[in-house]
C-alpha cells in the first residue's frame, strides 16, 4: 500500500487531495496547523489516515514531519501543499515576513527533511517529493513581488535537491506542479482572477501530476499557454506589463 504524507491538508488542494488518496486505498499522513479539518476526515477513514498539528514556520516542525513519518511506518512520497500569498503592492512588512516564513524557510525546512528521509532509506523503491509551486514563479508578479519570489525559490530549490540527488545516488524524483488561479480560501472571493479554476478541477489535475511523476507540470492547458508566453518576455519589456485584479 502508498504512503503519501501531504503538508497544507487543512484546506484546498491538501485536504481534497488527502481524502483523493485515502479513498483510492493509500495511506495518508496529513500535516497541518489546524488539527479539526484533518481529524474530520480522519473519521471517516480511521484505519488509513494519521494527522499531526505542524506550523511548518516552528523550530520543532522538522522533528514532527519525522515523527509523522516513523507514525507512518514510512513514506513513498511528500506532496507539499503549504503556502500563503497576498496581493501586496504596498509592500506591507507583516504581509511581506509571514509568506517568506511559510513559503521559503518552512517550505525548505520541511523538503530538507523529506529529502534526507529518502537520502537514509529509497533504495530499492524510489521515493517522490512533490511540491505545489505556481505559475507566478516563471516571472515575477509586481503586485505579488514576495509572493512570486518565494515560489521562484521552490523552483530552483527542488531543481537544485535534483542535482544533489544525483551526485549523492539518492533515489529520489521531484515533481513541480505549477497551478494558475484556484478558487480556494488564500484568494479574496471579491475579485475576479484569469482563467481560475475550481478546487474540484485544479486537485484532479495535480493528483495526476503525483501519480504520474511528471517532473513539471503546469495546470492546467491554458496557463501552460500563458506559462511558455511569459518565458519569451524579456525583462526590458516585462516590466512594463500591468497586471492588477478588480
Amino acid at each position: 500500500m502508498k504512503k503519501i504524507i501531504i503538508v497544507g491538508a487543512s484546506s484546498g488542494i491538501g485536504l481534497r487531495a488527502a481524502e483523493d488518496f485515502a479513498a483510492a486505498g493509500w495511506q495518508v499522513g496529513m500535516a497541518a496547523r489546524r488539527l479539526e479539518p484533518m481529524q474530520a476526515l480522519q473519521t471517516q477513514y480511521p484505519d488509513t489516515i494519521k494527522v499531526s498539528a505542524i506550523d511548518v514556520t516552528a523550530p520543532d516542525a522538522a522533528r514532527k514531519f519525522g515523527d509523522l513519518i516513523e507514525e507512518m511506518d514510512g513514506m513513498d512520497t511528500l506532496l507539499y501543499c503549504s503556502g500563503t500569498g497576498f496581493s501586496d503592492p504596498q509592500l506591507d512588512d507583516a504581509k511581506l515576513t509571514d509568506t517568506l516564513a511559510v513559503n521559503v524557510v518552512g517550505f525548505a525546512r520541511i523538503v530538507s527533511e523529506a529529502y534526507k528521509y529518502f537520502r537514509a532509506t529509497a533504495n530499492r523503491t524510489q521515493g517522490q517529493i512533490a511540491v505545489v509551486t505556481s505559475v507566478a514563479a516563471t516571472k515575477g508578479l509586481g503586485i505579488a513581488a514576495a509572493y512570486s519570489a518565494s515560489k521562484r525559490f521552490q523552483v530552483q530549490f527542488i531543481n537544485s535537491l535534483e542535482q544533489l540527488a544525483y551526485t549523492q545516488q539518492v533515489n529520489v524524483a521531484f515533481t513541480d506542479i505549477r497551478p494558475g488561479f484556484i478558487r480556494t480560501p488564500l484568494l479574496d472571493p471579491d475579485k475576479d482572477y484569469p482563467m481560475i479554476m475550481t478546487l474540484d478541477e485544479a486537485s484532479r489535475l495535480v493528483e495526476r501530476a503525483v501519480v504520474k511523476r511528471r517532473r513539471v507540470a503546469v495546470i492546467d492547458s491554458r496557463w501552460r499557454i500563458v506559462n511558455a508566453l511569459w518565458n519569451l518576455i524579456p525583462q526590458r519589456l516585462w516590466r512594463h506589463v500591468d497586471i492588477t485584479f478588480k
